[in-house]
């Protein structure tokens, strides 16, 4: 029997662990998800960067766009193999956070977006990415603010973290690391999202995780309006970090 060749834009399945392009109700989380990747991608310059938890691989193919080489790494061997077959100019390698199969000081940047939150030794984590980075190398990191993504729980909200962070405790936890904080900055709506907010009941994110929750059919308007979301309605500043959505920071090995 001959087997079937495999589509390499075929999608991988939303499971609610990680965002993937070109699905109009995750259109909301894809865009803010790839803001942050287009504000940090003047980090990776010309740079050799390891994207530690590449995902669905958007973001290492964007940052490819602009570094000398991305290492592209997942521990999921269903995501690896999607991403090695849908951005083939990506060094795919699958491998485990805990122990990042690279040599010691041989990366000038480590991307880890919107990953840190999944991580059970968050701490172990970072000594690896000290290892692997060369001395002066740079460390972004983006993260779900736990004092708007899980207001007043001790607990996150998403099944799928283990451990989310404040402004002031990721900071904690990068300087803890040895390294030094370069920017802290926080990731908000801008004034278009914030009219989306005020449409559809105050919190254009509370509309869509009713919605997913209720297993309903998405209204009408609320569908277009996330799916006309793009990276331009967000905002990322550093200022009003305890009330921003994710947390954006990058860091520097002394």
């Amino acid at each position: 029997m001959t087997s079937q060749p495999i589509d390499p834009a075929e999608p991988l399945p939303l499971t609610g662990e990680r965002t993937v392009p070109g699905v109009p109700e995750e259109n909301y989380w894809f865009r803010r998800h790839k803001a942050a990747y287009e504000a940090l991608l003047p980090h990776c310059a010309g740079a050799r960067v390891l994207e530690a938890g590449c995902g669905e691989g958007y973001g290492a193919a964007m940052i490819a766009t602009v570094a000398s080489e991305v290492v592209a790494l997942d521990y999921d061997e269903l995501t690896s193999a999607h991403v090695a077959r849908r951005y083939p100019e990506l060094r795919v390698v699958r491998g485990n956070l805990a122990s990042l199969p690279l040599p010691s000081a041989s990366v000038d940047v480590v991307a880890n977006l919107q990953v840190i939150e999944h991580l059970w030794d968050q701490e172990g984590f970072l000594a690896e990415c000290a290892r692997v980075l060369r001395p002066g190398g740079t460390l972004v990191v983006t993260t779900p603010n736990r004092l708007t993504f899980s207001p007043g729980r001790d607990t996150p909200l998403n099944p799928f973290h283990t451990r989310e962070l404040s402004p002031a405790e990721l900071d904690e936890l990068l300087r803890g690391a040895g390294f030094r904080v370069r920017t802290l900055a926080g990731l908000h709506h801008g004034p278009r999202l914030r009219e989306l907010d005020a449409a559809h009941g105050g919190s254009v994110i509370d509309a869509q995780v009713a919605v997913a929750l209720s297993g309903e059919p998405w209204p009408p308007a609320l569908l277009a309006d996330v799916a006309s979301v793009s990276t331009s309605d967000f905002e990322i500043a550093e200022r009003d970090l305890d009330a921003s959505l994710d947390l954006v920071a990058v860091a520097v090995r002394p």
